[in-house]
């Protein structure tokens, strides 16, 4: 099977009514850019109506109010329009175990499963940027010098800003270790490696390894 590219996936983000889709919390707003080859060539951003009010909390948070959420399609019908976008891709996302659990339950609810793989950008920004103070998105979009793309908490600004911090770290690996070609796999095996032993994994992948 083709290896894919590093530089190519589906980067995303979900906001939410609260943190577990096992608790009964759901989507309300999905944002997503394609990748291919270190560019962005295509976006999705959708509201979704989750089927009960959403708290102070969460208005205060993400912006997105009660009012916004009016007349909004259902999660499912998202979820089964968003499954065509990201048909055949990897994905990445920041904190992405919070995201893929919603992907999953959202899919599940349409009769869908996502059957790509999934990489962590937060794991392995703690691999790539060890100098950074901590590695929340906006720390990391300050710390890497990316321009901001609108309000954090967002979903489709908090995918672009996140797919701008993956390719920051590609561009690193590649500067820092002349590795011409990186694959979605490598950085995956580099989320989980621990730390001590990044300069080594990377320095394996520069040599051929």
């Amino acid at each position: 099977m083709r290896r894919s590219l590093a530089e190519s996936v589906v980067v995303l983000d979900f906001e939410t009514t609260g943190l577990s889709p096992q608790y009964g919390d759901r989507a309300i707003e999905i944002g997503a850019v394609l990748l291919e080859e270190g560019r962005i060539v295509d976006r999705f951003q959708r509201l979704m109506q989750p089927g009960f009010r959403i708290s102070r909390f969460i208005e205060s948070y993400t912006g997105i109010t009660n009012d916004m959420l009016k007349g909004q399609p259902r999660c499912e019908e998202v979820m089964a329009e968003f499954a065509e976008f990201l048909e055949g891709r990897n994905i990445v996302a920041h904190n992405a175990s919070f995201d893929r659990r919603f992907l999953e339950a959202e899919l599940k609810r349409t009769n869908r499963a996502y059957r790509g793989a999934c990489c962590c950008s937060l794991l392995v920004s703690r691999r790539i940027y060890q100098d950074a103070p901590n590695h929340r998105l906006q720390t990391l979009v300050s710390h890497a010098g990316i321009p901001r793309t609108g309000r954090f908490h967002r979903a489709l600004a908090d995918a672009e800003m996140t797919a701008q911090v993956w390719l920051s770290m590609i561009e690193r690996i590649r500067r820092q270790y002349g590795i011409k070609t990186i694959y979605f796999d490598q950085l995956s095996e580099l989320s989980k490696i621990d730390r001590l032993y990044v300069h080594r994994y990377l320095t394996s992948l520069a040599g051929g390894g």
